[in-house]
């Protein structure tokens, strides 16, 4: 798990190649003017996820693990804190990992919480869970899923 300044961008753009895709994507558009939704950028390798939600309490968020892909999560504007815990310290998954949503969810408590103001982003790992969502009043982000490369 990564926790960044949008200003600090290419810190982190040579650890996956669409990586530098995605920030020059965050830096070329007006992202504030994006309704909701679902953005494909370099196919199912690179999308955007434009979210415009109330935020949740913390015992209402679950945590959450992707296989195939890693998230960026830009926060926009509001309040967000998301939890975040290893994977490999996840034992209470909910049901099956969903192959067609790539996402599996936990009822174990995350280890620990990031307040996330605007212009800050989470990078979360197939080896992280996190909890989104949570604070109070609407949140604007954006969620980048960048497929994993194969090994």
């Amino acid at each position: 798990m990564i926790f960044s300044n949008l200003s600090q961008h290419a810190r982190y753009e040579e650890l996956h190649p669409l990586f530098a895709r995605a920030f020059k994507y965050m830096r070329d558009n007006d992202l504030y003017a994006f309704a909701p939704g679902r953005y494909h950028i370099e196919g199912d390798d690179l999308i955007a996820i434009v979210e415009h939600v109330s935020g949740r309490t913390r015992e209402m968020a679950r945590l959450e693990a992707h296989r195939h892909y890693i998230d960026i999560q830009l926060l926009l504007d509001g309040d967000e804190t998301m939890g975040w815990k290893p994977l490999a310290d996840c034992y209470n998954p909910v049901g099956e990992h969903s192959i067609e949503r790539d996402i599996l969810f936990f009822l174990d408590a995350p280890a620990s919480w990031i307040p996330v103001p605007p212009d800050h982003f989470c990078i979360f790992f197939p080896e992280d869970t996190h909890a989104p969502l949570v604070g109070d009043g609407p949140i604007r982000k954006v969620i980048f899923k960048i497929a994993v490369q194969d090994e």
